[in-house]
């Protein structure tokens, strides 16, 4: 009698469709395997090329869209300036004065100051070196926000404006109020001079620090990326008529210049036969 199962092992017991699956699997030979390889291979390929041309696709379209967002926010900008300029027209008034009313004092002064400086500085020729390191120093300003409140303190101080200076000493035979040691102090810490004796004094905040090292490092990144076109700094004697004629020499220079230099240089010398 055969023995009986439980549900356990009838349950977890592979089906007879599953067990055919896997007999067939192992009968395949080697060229189905390799067939079948292949299959998978050529529907990876067809996916792939599929995920690219669907990125190619919605990149192409952000692109546009970007183009077009900005081609209909300049017309946009054109109609609204024709529009204010029609209606200005209607009531009679100037176009470019009503848009200045829309700047306030301290923007037109601002501005005005920008154009005056501009034109100061419109001339970019080489004169000499102090010229050069002026201009150099006008444009590291420019840059620099300095901390005014200190400043201010500081020359209050110096003045003896401030509460932390301390109060004028009265002469006893005039009567004139004069600085006392301390205001004398501050005063030469302020406005020193070459006969001042103060130094290394001075301890600035990390404020300051910090703007200055990103000065600096704007400075070295400008540097790396300045490159000035120098032409003929490499070539010596002009022997070309253009840039084509030059690229070409070069060329021609790379295989025969070894062979021509003797001739070349007697010629310079006049001793050619």
């Amino acid at each position: 009698m055969p023995p009986t199962r439980t549900h356990d092992e009838v349950d977890n017991a592979p089906s007879d469709t599953e067990a055919e699956q896997s007999q067939q699997e192992k009968k395949m030979t080697m060229e189905e395997r390799k067939a079948k390889m292949e299959d998978l291979r050529k529907k990876m390929r067809t996916s792939t090329l599929a995920n690219r041309a669907s990125l190619i696709e919605e990149s192409t379209k952000a692109k546009v869209t970007a183009r077009d967002a900005a081609r209909l926010d300049r017309q946009r900008k054109v109609a609204e300036t024709l529009r204010q300029k029609a209606d200005a027209e209607e009531r009679g008034e100037d176009v470019e004065r009503s848009k200045n009313w829309e700047w306030t004092i301290e923007e037109n002064e601002n501005w005005e100051k920008k154009l005056a400086r501009k034109a100061r500085r419109a001339d970019f020729e080489f004169h000499d070196y102090s010229q050069a390191a002026q201009r150099r120093y006008k444009k590291d300003l420019d840059l620099i926000n300095p901390d005014m409140d200190a400043y201010n303190q500081q020359k209050a101080a110096a003045l003896g404006l401030g509460p932390s200076s301390s109060a004028l000493v009265a002469s006893s035979s005039s009567g004139a109020l004069i600085p006392s040691q301390s205001q004398q102090l501050a005063a030469e810490s302020f406005y020193r001079d070459s006969n001042t004796l103060i130094y290394g004094d001075h301890q600035p905040s990390e404020e300051a620090i910090d703007r200055v090292v990103n000065k600096v490092n704007l400075d070295i990144d400008r540097k790396g990326k300045f490159h000035r076109k120098r032409l003929n700094e490499d070539t010596g004697d002009i022997t070309y008529i253009n840039e084509q004629n030059r690229v070409f020499n070069k060329k021609i220079g790379r295989y025969y210049d070894k062979y021509t230099a003797e001739i070349r240089a007697s010629f310079e010398r006049g001793t050619a036969l």
